[in-house]
């Protein structure tokens, strides 16, 4: 299966809106990728979860079939994990799926 794995740890609003969310949703849209997961990991949590940018475009990945998970180490300590669970963010301990992520050599784009 082709899968690709985003983690996305910029902050920037921009750089989510413009990279993370645009890429996502057209390699979804265009089948460029069978399965995509954008990893919301560190700061991030924050702003997905204040942003209403970063929540429409959570919205449209959700809406077109992009797993969108949150690490809950991050979105605990940054008091983001009721918004994100609110949004349909998948919110998890994470540490553990980036290990197997990397050992198993799948496709990881860092943003």
């Amino acid at each position: 299966m082709e899968k690709l794995n985003i983690l996305w740890t910029n902050a920037d609003e921009t750089a989510f809106d413009k990279m993370v969310a645009m890429y996502a949703r057209n390699a979804k849209i265009n089948g460029w990728w069978q399965e995509i997961t954008v990893l919301i990991w560190g700061s991030t949590a924050k702003l997905a979860a204040e942003s209403e940018l970063a929540k429409l475009r959570i919205r449209e990945l959700l809406q077109v079939g992009v797993r969108v998970r949150a690490c809950k180490a991050c979105s605990d300590s940054l008091g983001a994990t009721e918004s994100l669970l609110a949004q349909g963010v998948d919110v998890q301990y994470l540490g553990e799926e980036l290990t197997r992520i990397l050992k198993e050599d799948e496709k990881l784009l860092t943003i």
